[in-house]
């Protein structure tokens, strides 16, 4: 490879826990692709991420939703480092209403977004991971595992993705990749319209996640915790 720098591909990295992850990504020395359905949006954010270190952030348009749009971020991180060592699939959407009211186009953006988003980012990477010998990480939710009222598509969609997630990992792991599911509970981020504020203080922070990211990739490689579920130490008070 061209590069003995890693590099790692985050979708959805322009804020949150996806901006998280970067950030912390960079912070252990590796180089970071973000993407975003908005290419403003992901240059602003590179723009700041590469103030930690400059020109390890290259921020790109795609939407998880075109797999051709998946397979050319793939190919800009690979032209732009010579090698893709993880890949972190995060871009989600929340939709929640109760079945009764859940549109059409809200249960098809989130399933589209949420799970065959991911299979698009799995499928682009794949050839690319197993040249490096790399991981892929998804970020789910306990709603993966937990259900509740007004979050059919929400539910469908994380538990789905805990099983695909799973699955993937016994598809491959034989190529000498990695793949593990993260399930945050309550995260301190704009997710489904919120605006955090000082009383999101008792919440996971975005940078948890990204913390959780960076240990996943600094285990032995004899060792792969598939699915890492992190809640809030306390209840909200």
């Amino acid at each position: 490879m061209s590069d003995t720098i890693k590099t790692a591909l985050v979708t959805g990295g322009s804020m949150g826990i996806g901006y998280g992850v970067a950030e912390a990504l960079i912070n252990q020395g590796i180089k970071v692709a973000i993407t975003s359905r908005s290419q403003e949006n992901a240059d602003q954010a590179a723009a700041s991420l590469n103030k930690i270190k400059d020109g390890y952030a290259l921020g790109l348009i795609a939407d998880v939703r075109s797999l051709t749009a998946q397979e050319k971020a793939v190919a800009e991180v690979l032209d732009q480092w010579g090698r893709l060592d993880y890949l972190i699939a995060n871009a989600g959407v929340g939709h929640f209403a109760p079945i009764q009211e859940m549109t059409d186009k809200e249960w098809h953006e989130t399933i589209d977004i949420n799970l065959t988003g991911v299979f698009h980012s799995a499928k682009a990477s794949l050839a690319a991971l197993k040249e490096s010998q790399g991981y892929f990480i998804s970020i789910a939710s306990l709603a993966g595992t937990n259900f509740f009222a007004a979050g059919a598509a929400y539910n469908a969609s994380k538990f789905g993705l805990v099983g695909f997630t799973q699955a993937m990992m016994l598809d491959v792991r034989n190529d000498g990749i990695k793949v593990s599911t993260i399930m945050p509970g309550s995260v301190a981020t704009h997710f489904g319209d919120h605006e955090p504020s000082e009383k999101d203080a008792w919440k996971i922070q975005p940078e948890d996640i990204g913390q959780i990211v960076v240990d996943l990739i600094k285990m032995p490689a004899r060792t792969l915790p598939s699915k890492v579920e992190v809640r809030p130490s306390m209840p909200p008070k």
